[in-house]
């Protein structure tokens, strides 16, 4: 049986071990954003993932959100938890109270124009809207499925979204995992530099 490795071959070997894990797991994390512009080392091109696959990931995303996230009812089914009678009254009153003021001016019109009835006339049409709620929000339905592209607005939005922001945002939610990745590297390279120790022993 050799004699057992010294103690600092138990010691520097791990750590050598633990330092190249942790260095390189740093490196592959980082380098899921950096660098955001490429560069080149030693004639080799060199960005970023997120950079450097901005478009296809924009594209991936604005597929997913809009085809299975956020569809047209969904957007629908939300107007429908509106106060739908109060938004038709504010939008009436501020609609045509310039026209109503226009119209009182005139000598015979303006006489019968009096606020009661003008009050009458909006609930009279907000009330006939709302008989037809469910139909008005079906048109809407159609128009938003005709002029709202969902999937191509989320991956213009994200296409154009700055990359350091981006970088910021998932640092903020995921810091704490990615500096996991960082430690386990480091361990892994301890626990091997360990087994190396122990191979070159059992070999001695």
């Amino acid at each position: 049986m050799p004699p057992l490795p010294d103690l600092w071959t138990w010691i520097t070997i791990p750590a050598i071990g633990g330092v190249i894990g942790w260095v390189t797991n740093w490196l592959a994390v980082k380098m899921i954003f950096r660098p955001v512009k490429r560069i080149r080392i030693l004639g080799v091109p060199v960005q970023g993932l997120v950079p450097r696959r901005q478009q296809e990931l924009a594209k991936a995303i604005g597929r997913v959100v809009g085809n299975h996230l956020v569809e047209h009812k969904d957007v629908v089914r939300s107007l429908n938890k509106l106060d739908f009678e109060g938004v038709l009254n504010s939008v009436l009153e501020k609609g045509l109270a310039p026209k109503i003021q226009e119209l009182r001016s005139l000598p015979l019109i303006g006489g019968f124009l009096t606020e009661d009835r003008v009050a009458d006339i909006r609930k009279s049409i907000v009330q006939s809207v709302m008989n037809h709620k469910d139909a008005v929000l079906d048109e809407v339905e159609k128009g938003l499925a005709k002029g709202l592209d969902v999937p191509r607005l989320v991956e213009t939005k994200v296409a154009a979204f700055p990359v350091l922001k981006l970088e910021t945002l998932i640092l903020e939610v995921a810091s704490r995992e990615l500096r996991a990745i960082e430690w386990l590297g480091g361990f892994l390279g301890v626990l091997i530099g360990g087994l190396q120790v122990v191979f070159l022993w059992q070999r001695g």
